[in-house]
C-alpha cells in the first residue's frame, strides 16, 4: 500500500504549481477553520459565562435579605449556615464576608492558577434609614467552562482539519488533471525549443473541436506555434548581427567611462557595467527614466529643468553637448561627473538614440574646492582672508566710484589676545579667535565682509555708506558684543576689541593706503584705554610712521647693541644690607635716544622680539652678577622679570640652564619675577617649567602682587621663593589706612607660606619704617638709589656704607 505522503512528495517535485495550490487551499481553509472556531468558540464561552453571572445574581435575589436580617440580629450562627449553603452551589469556591466596621468571614478556598470570577453583593439594613452592614464577595470557578471549551475546540479542529484535507486533495486532482499536466508539457517544449526542434508543432492530449471558442491552454499552444514559425524567419537574421552586436557590447561594457542609451524621448534604455559601478544604480532601477532624474543642480527643480532643456536643444542643433554636472548616486550622494552627449542618427539624420558618456570628476573637484578654500579662506575661523578680504575691498571700492556711494574699513584688534594666548594656551587662543569672529559677524548687516587677516587682526569692509558716522554704529555694535564675557578652559574671561576705522574716498581712494590708515586709527584707540574705536585723522599717518620707525629700529637694537641693564638696589629691611640688585632694561638708540621700557617693550610683545631679548637680559644680568662676587666679594643676587610670551618659549628652560653655566653662577643668585596674570593657566606645562627652575636652585618671585589675579592657590600649588608687593600700595601705606592694612595682611599671609616679601617703590623714610614694623623682610626704591648702569651701580656699592655693611 503506497504511503499518501508520499505521493504528495512526488507531485511537489512534478507539480510545484499544483503543490502551491494545495498549499493555498489548505492555507485558507485553516485560517477560515481557525476563525470560525475561535468565533464559536468565543460565543459558547461568552453564554457559558453568562449563565455564572446570572446564577451570581439568582444568588443576590435569594440570599440578599436573609444574610441582611441575620447580619442584624448578629446570628453568626445561622449567617455561617447560609454562607455554607451559597458555597455547596455549582461553580462556587470562595466567599468572603467584610463586616462593618472591621469583621470578616472567609469561607471555601479559591484554587491557584484557576481562571475566577467574582460578585459583590451589599448587605443593607432597610428601616426608617438604610444602614450598611457589611458585603459579601462571591468568587466563582470557570475551571469546567475552560474544560469544556478545550474539548470542543479539539473536536472542531479535528474533523475540519480530515474535511478540509480530504476536499484540497480532490480538488488538486482535478486542477492537475485539466491543468498543470498539459502545462507542464508546455514548459517542457519550451525548454527544449531550440533551432534543431523548430520543426516540431506544440499539441496536447486534449479533445479540441473546431469552431469551439478557445481556452487560454488553446491560446497558449496556438501562440507558441506561432512563435516558433517567427523564430525561424528572425533566426538568419540574427546570426548576421550577433558578431557585430557582440562587438559593440564588449566595448561599451568594458569602457572605462560610464555609458548610458536613451530612445528619442530620452528614455533610459541601456546602462554598462562602469555605469553601475559609479552611481550604485541597476539598470532595472532607472530603466525609462529621464537622465534629467539622476542629476541634481540645486534644491529648485526648475533649474534642473532648465539645464536639460538647454543639453536637448544644443544636441539636437549641435550634434553634441559637454560640461560638469551634479548627478546622484543610488544612496543619495551627490557627485561631480564630466558628461558629453551625442545623438545616434538614422540614414536619414534623424536622432533615433542618444549617447551619454560620464565620468565622476568629484575627487578633482574637490581638490579644487580645497585650494580654492584654501588660497581664500581662513582655515581656523572659516573667515574670508587676508587675499580674499582684498579682492573684496576692490569690488567694493569699484561698485562704490559707480554708486557714488561711501565705503568703510575696519581695522580690528584683540586687546590683551597675546596675554591669554601666552598663559591659557594656544587651544584656548583659538577658541577665542573662533568665538570673536563670531561675535564680530553677528554684529554686521547685509553684503558687509568680515575677514582675518591674521594672529588676532580683523578687516570689515562696509559698502555703500550712506555716511561715514554709520560705520561707528556699528563699532558701537563690535564693543557691545565683546562686552559678554568669554569661557575658556571652564573659565570665565573678559576680552575687548580696539577699531580703527577709515571712510574711502573722504579719506583715501587707495585700497593699501586706506588699509594703511585703519591700522593707525585701530592704534590711536588702543591709546585711548582699548575697547574703544577711533575714526582716523590725518595727524595718525605721522604717529603711524613713527611706530614703524619704532619697530624697525628695535629689530636692529640687539645686533647694534643699543639694549643695556640698569640695576636697582634690593636691601634688607631690618638691617639695610645690600642683598640683591634687580635688573632693568633700557634702549639706548643713536636716532631716538634713551626710550622707556613702557614704549618699546609693549611693541616687542606684540612683535615677538620679547624672547630675544628676554634671553639677552638673563644672559647679560648673569654675566654682571658673576662680575660683582668677583670685584666686590659680596654674594649678591640679581631678579630679572620674564614675559610671559618669553616664560612660555620652548627653549626658556634652557636659556636659564645655559646663562648659568656659560657664566658658572650658581641658581641661587638668579631670581626670576614672574607676573600673576600668567599663572592665570593653571597647567601642568606652567608647574613642569617652574619646577624645573626650582630644581636648578633658581629662586621664583611673583611681581606686582595684588594688582592682577591673587589667589593663595598659585602661592600653594607652585615652589615660589618670595612675592613682590606692588608700589602702588606700597605708595599710600602711610596716608591710606586700606592700603596700609592690605599690605600688612599681604606680608602675614606670605609668611605663613613661607616666602618672603618684597616691598617695591619705596621712596621716603616712613615708607621704609613702616615696612620695617610690619616685618617686610626686604625693599627697594629711590629711597636706596634709582635705577643705574652697571658701573654707577657698583661705584653705588663701594660709596655707600650702608650698604657695605656685611
Amino acid at each position: 500500500m503506497s504511503n499518501p505522503f508520499s505521493k504528495l512528495w512526488h507531485l511537489r517535485e512534478t507539480s510545484p504549481l499544483s503543490f502551491r495550490m494545495l498549499g493555498y487551499i489548505l492555507v485558507c481553509s485553516s485560517l477560515f477553520t481557525l476563525f470560525a472556531t475561535g468565533f464559536q468558540v468565543y460565543i459558547d464561552y461568552r453564554k457559558d459565562v453568562s449563565l455564572v453571572d446570572q446564577r451570581m445574581k439568582l444568588i443576590e435575589t435569594s440570599y440578599q435579605s436573609s444574610l441582611a436580617r441575620s447580619l442584624w440580629s448578629l446570628d453568626h450562627k445561622l449567617l455561617k449556615v447560609q454562607m455554607q449553603g451559597i458555597l455547596n452551589l455549582p461553580d462556587i469556591v470562595h466567599l468572603h464576608l467584610r463586616i462593618y466596621p472591621d469583621s470578616e468571614i472567609s469561607m471555601g478556598e479559591i484554587p491557584p492558577e484557576i481562571p475566577t470570577i467574582e460578585h459583590k453583593i451589599m448587605l443593607q439594613h432597610l428601616s426608617d434609614d438604610v444602614y450598611d452592614l457589611g458585603e459579601l464577595t462571591i468568587t466563582a470557578s470557570l475551571e469546567e467552562i475552560y474544560r469544556l471549551l478545550r474539548q470542543r475546540i479539539f473536536l472542531i479542529l479535528t474533523t475540519q482539519a480530515f474535511k478540509t484535507f480530504f476536499i484540497s486533495v480532490l480538488i488538486l486532482w482535478i486542477f492537475q488533471y485539466l491543468v498543470t499536466r498539459h502545462l507542464s508539457k508546455m514548459a517542457n517544449y519550451a525548454r527544449s525549443l531550440n533551432i534543431n526542434e523548430l520543426g516540431t508543432e506544440l499539441t496536447l492530449d486534449r479533445k479540441y473541436y473546431p469552431g469551439q471558442t478557445p481556452d487560454e491552454l488553446q491560446r497558449v499552444t496556438e501562440a507558441m506555434n506561432e512563435m516558433r514559425v517567427t523564430l525561424l524567419n528572425d533566426i538568419e537574421k540574427q546570426k548576421n548581427d550577433a558578431a557585430e552586436i557582440r562587438r559593440l557590447s564588449m566595448a561599451i561594457e568594458q569602457s572605462p567611462s560610464s555609458v548610458l542609451i536613451c530612445d528619442h524621448r530620452w528614455r533610459i534604455t541601456y546602462a554598462n557595467h562602469k555605469f553601475g559601478q559609479m552611481t550604485g544604480h541597476t539598470l532595472k532601477n532607472i530603466l525609462g527614466k529621464h537622465p534629467k532624474e539622476l542629476t541634481h543642480i540645486s534644491p529648485d527643480e526648475s533649474q534642473n529643468e532648465q539645464l536639460w532643456n538647454n543639453i536637448e536643444i544644443q544636441v539636437e542643433r549641435a550634434g553634441i553637448w559637454q560640461g560638469e554636472m551634479h548627478s546622484t548616486r543610488h544612496g543619495g550622494e551627490k557627485f561631480w561627473e564630466q558628461v558629453v552627449i551625442t545623438p545616434i542618427r538614422d540614414n536619414e539624420g534623424h536622432p533615433t538614440q542618444f549617447l551619454i558618456l560620464g565620468e565622476d570628476i568629484s575627487v578633482r573637484k574637490r581638490y579644487e574646492q580645497q585650494l580654492l578654500r584654501q588660497a581664500n579662506y581662513d582655515l581656523l575661523t572659516g573667515l574670508p582672508n587676508r587675499m580674499l578680504a582684498l579682492d573684496r575691498l576692490k569690488l567694493a571700492l569699484a561698485q562704490s566710484r559707480r554708486d557714488n556711494s561711501k565705503v568703510g574699513l575696519m581695522f580690528l584688534d584683540l586687546d590683551n589676545f597675546k596675554h591669554i594666548n601666552d598663559t591659557m594656551g594656544h587651544d584656548a587662543g583659538d577658541s577665542l579667535l573662533i568665538e570673536a569672529s563670531r561675535r564680530i559677524a553677528s554684529a554686521l548687516r547685509g553684503n558687509s565682509t568680515v575677514a582675518r587677516l591674521g594672529g588676532d587682526e580683523f578687516l570689515i569692509i562696509l559698502p555703500s555708506l550712506e555716511e561715514p558716522e554709520d560705520s561707528e554704529v556699528v563699532a558701537q555694535r563690535i564693543l557691545e558684543a565683546f562686552a559678554v564675557p568669554y569661557m575658556l578652559n571652564n573659565q570665565e574671561v573678559f576680552i575687548s576689541t580696539s577699531i580703527g576705522i577709515t571712510i574711502y574716498p573722504t579719506d583715501s581712494e587707495s585700497s593699501s593706503t586706506l588699509l594703511q590708515q585703519a591700522d593707525a586709527a585701530m592704534y590711536q584707540a588702543k591709546n585711548k584705554g582699548k575697547s574703544a574705536y577711533h575714526r582716523f585723522t590725518p595727524d595718525l599717518n605721522q604717529q603711524s610712521r613713527e611706530r614703524l620707525k619704532l619697530e624697525t629700529q628695535l629689530r636692529k637694537a640687539l645686533e647694534q647693541n643699543e639694549l643695556l641693564l640698569y640695576y636697582q638696589p634690593i636691601v634688607e629691611t631690618a638691617t639695610g644690607k645690600l642683598v640683591a640688585a634687580e635688573a632693568l632694561i633700557r634702549w639706548d638708540n643713536p636716532l631716538l635716544g634713551l626710550v622707556a621700557p613702557d614704549k618699546f617693550i609693549p611693541l616687542a610683545e606684540e612683535t615677538g622680539l620679547i624672547t630675544a631679548i628676554g634671553e639677552w637680559v638673563i644672559h647679560k644680568a648673569c654675566e654682571d652678577a658673576k662680575r660683582w662676587h668677583q670685584e666686590t666679594g659680596r654674594k649678591l643676587s640679581i631678579a630679572v622679570n620674564v614675559s610671559p610670551r618669553q616664560f612660555r618659549d620652548i627653549k626658556f628652560v634652557e636659556t636659564v640652564r645655559h646663562a648659568l653655566l656659560t657664566n658658572d653662577l650658581g641658581g641661587e643668585y638668579l631670581e626670576l619675577e614672574i607676573t600673576e596674570r600668567l599663572l592665570l593657566d593653571d597647567s601642568i606645562e606652567t608647574y613642569e617649567i617652574l619646577n624645573q627652575l626650582d630644581q636648578m636652585g633658581v629662586k621664583l618671585s611673583v611681581d606686582d602682587f595684588g594688582t592682577g589675579y591673587s589667589a593663595l592657590s598659585y602661592l600653594k600649588s607652585y615652589p615660589f621663593d618670595s612675592l613682590k608687593i606692588d608700589r602702588s600700595f606700597v605708595k599710600d601705606v602711610i596716608t591710606e589706612t586700606e592700603d596700609a592694612a592690605l599690605v600688612s595682611a599681604i606680608i602675614t599671609m606670605a609668611h605663613s607660606l613661607g616666602l618672603k616679601v618684597i616691598g617695591e617703590g619705596v621712596e621716603n623714610a616712613e615708607q621704609q619704617a613702616f615696612l620695617r614694623k610690619k616685618g617686610c623682610d626686604y625693599a627697594q626704591g629711590f629711597y636706596y638709589n634709582r635705577p643705574v648702569p652697571e658701573q654707577e651701580f657698583l661705584d653705588w656699592i663701594h660709596a655707600n656704607k650702608q650698604a657695605a655693611v656685611s
